[in-house]
């Protein structure tokens, strides 16, 4: 369908948005293996990936690039920020889709001891243009308070472009519901585990779900169609984390 210009794009229905935290492709077996990855998320159907651990060119993981592996299985692009990068070796978190992009903001955030960071794209969906930011916040809560202000900074979410444009902001925050800096998200956006209601579920550690610490936040714009935690066989030998798989619809 062509969208004339001046004309509203129609309603965006059953948008897939996934936050997967892959431990560098090591599961729980301890064997390394890109293409169960790349199962798992295939299986979700997903239409916009959110991926954080990911090796790229590191000695531990064979060299390879797990975030451009993983999208040429899934037939999407990459879009990768090392959060950690010493010579030749990189680790950090990447944005894979198939839809047309726009890579808007990527760098680190404020850390002490390993190095945290996050990587913004505009992604344009039928017609619709939306922000999506993955992050993976430290371990230590006051570091995540301070990475959360920052990405709530004029940079990043304070921005008038983010602002202007539906938004989701996702991935693995380290944070439980109860912690300062989950509530500073909360503020400005929706969990969408919470919408409508709905009774959330934990995504780690895999084999024993029972820590909420993966999320994915959304602007008012969006309407919460389904939730789901996917933990079959495969998804809890894949990594130690499970994904989180979000089911959006936007009006026009």
């Amino acid at each position: 369908m062509r969208i004339l210009s001046g004309t509203s794009p129609p309603p965006l229905r059953g948008l897939r948005v996934l936050t997967y935290n892959v431990h560098s492709c090591i599961g729980t077996d301890r064997q390394l293996d890109p293409h169960r990855i790349a199962e798992v998320i295939a299986k979700s159907r997903a239409d916009i990936i959110a991926l954080q651990e990911l090796d790229v060119g590191r000695k531990r993981t064979g060299g390879i690039d797990q975030a451009q592996m993983i999208a040429a299985l899934l037939k999407m692009k990459a879009h990768f920020h090392p959060a950690l990068h010493v010579e030749e070796e990189r680790y950090g978190d990447a944005i894979l889709t198939a839809h047309p992009t726009r890579l808007m903001r990527a760098g680190p955030l404020p850390s002490v001891g390993e190095t945290r960071g996050a990587i913004w794209l505009e992604v344009a969906v039928q017609g619709h243009q939306l922000n999506i930011i993955n992050t993976h916040l430290g371990l230590r809560n006051r570091d995540r308070v301070r990475q959360v202000n920052a990405l709530l900074g004029k940079d990043w979410i304070g921005s008038a472009e983010f602002r202007s444009n539906p938004s989701i902001v996702c991935g693995d925050l380290n944070s439980l519901r109860s912690t300062p800096a989950y509530r500073l998200l909360e503020r400005q956006f929706r969990d969408a585990q919470l919408a409508d209601g709905r009774t959330p579920r934990p995504t780690f550690p895999s084999r024993y779900p029972l820590l909420r610490i993966d999320h994915l936040f959304v602007s008012a714009d969006f309407n919460v169609a389904s939730v789901e935690v996917s933990a079959d066989s495969v998804a809890r030998q894949a990594s130690d984390h499970l994904p989180l798989l979000v089911e959006l619809d936007l009006a026009s």
